[in-house]
């Protein structure tokens, strides 16, 4: 029989994109869960798809290979798009749909299938990394643009005549559409779809309103090596503990709330509320430890390819050639990028107070006021006359 690997939640979509699936194409589904922190109830997901006839279930733990070979990588290249967005959602689907794959391959599933909808970036993002991976080999199914359902309505009908659960929030108005991991979470649909309304306070889940947060505030040590975080507090950590103690801590502080119009990939303007707590501070603290690490030139250079590089991992382009170039770029000098950062968190606030490290590029003799013979001042004097002589220069 024919076999497709479906990436299931094990929520009222998925499972009703799994019987249209065993019903339009007649072949067994593998249903495929990748835990990468988000909210998972993997009794739910196993019961629902054995009530669904689903022989193959297969849930994998991947949230500290998530941190450490995607998270990682493009905090080091400090990638935000659109000058806010820390790419949450965008840089999870890349490893989901390079499982997705590989599972196709070693049980010989001639297609597989995700739950994104037609006017949304994730199908672009699985479907390049289906690509890449599975090429023309592995067909690519999306129900969301060929089936016939055209509204909420006709999904409750679907699920209610092949005897799928609906869950009570699902049954009226459609809900907000919510996508977790271990390193952010969104929030879009109902009354932000709106830009003039004000985000609701009930749909954050993973930070207090700065408002809310203690009048005390947090102070927290992290330490880097080759420019990766490697401790919290003096504490070593593996890469997912470090994410998961900065998402508490920043959470409870009200640290890594976003709310934002964004332009999606395929030409429609969103608006999204995002937390990324843990995230945030990782993104301050990383770029605090370069400073004091790196020269000016390797800083600025990184910081004109960064656009690019956010927008490539905004577009799914994680496994391009060009991202993986950029990524080579970046991480050129990260053998220099050692030290520690203490920040200072309070009521949505970071505030660094130190930066240590052995590295030379800083130096207190040459930036101090105080007289000293090691900045030839003369220099100065011919620098300048240089720097007016190209202000009249195309």
């Amino acid at each position: 029989m024919k076999k497709i690997v479906l990436a299931y939640s094990g929520g009222l979509d998925t499972s009703i994109i799994l019987r249209w699936l065993q019903e339009n194409y007649k072949a067994e589904v593998i249903a495929y869960t990748c835990d990468i922190g988000q909210i998972i109830n993997k009794k739910k997901i196993i019961n629902n798809a054995k009530r669904l006839g689903v022989r193959k279930i297969i849930i994998e733990n991947l949230k500290n290979i998530f941190v450490k070979d995607y998270i990682f990588p493009m905090l080091r290249a400090h990638a935000v798009y659109e000058g806010v967005y820390l790419l949450g959602t965008s840089i999870a689907r890349p490893l989901i749909a390079k499982r997705q794959i590989a599972i196709a391959k070693k049980f010989g599933a001639f297609a597989v299938s995700h739950g994104a909808t037609g006017k949304g970036n994730d199908q672009v993002r699985f479907e390049l990394g289906y690509s890449y991976f599975g090429g023309k080999r592995i067909k690519v199914i999306a129900p969301w643009r060929e089936w016939k359902l055209q509204s909420r309505a006709d999904l409750i009908k679907y699920a209610k005549k092949n005897k799928i659960p609906i869950p009570k929030d699902k049954k009226g108005a459609p809900p907000f559409s919510v996508d977790d991991n271990i390193f952010h979470t969104s929030t879009e649909g109902k009354v932000l779809e709106n830009p003039r309304n004000s985000a609701p306070e009930f749909i954050f889940q993973r930070t207090i309103s700065p408002e809310k947060a203690p009048n005390k505030n947090t102070r927290v040590k992290i330490s880097f090596r080759n420019s990766d975080p490697v401790a919290v507090n003096g504490k070593k950590l593996s890469p997912e503990k470090i994410l998961e103690k900065l998402n508490f801590l920043a959470g409870k502080n009200g640290i890594g709330r976003v709310d934002l119009v964004e332009n999606r990939f395929i030409g429609i303007k969103s608006r999204g509320v995002y937390e990324t707590p843990g995230g945030t501070i990782l993104y301050k603290a990383h770029r605090a430890i370069e400073s004091v690490t790196l020269d000016k030139k390797t800083v600025h250079e990184k910081e004109r390819v960064m656009p690019e590089y956010a927008e490539l991992v905004y577009n799914g382009y994680w496994f391009s050639k060009k991202r993986l170039k950029l990524q080579k770029f970046i991480d050129k000098n990260r053998n220099q990028v050692n030290g520690e950062i203490i920040l200072n968190l309070y009521k949505g606030n970071i505030t660094i107070l130190s930066r240590r490290t052995k590295n030379k590029a800083y130096s207190l003799k040459k930036v101090s006021f105080e007289e000293n013979k090691t900045f030839n001042k003369r220099k100065v004097e011919n620098f300048i006359k240089f720097h007016s002589k190209q202000l009249n220069k195309d």
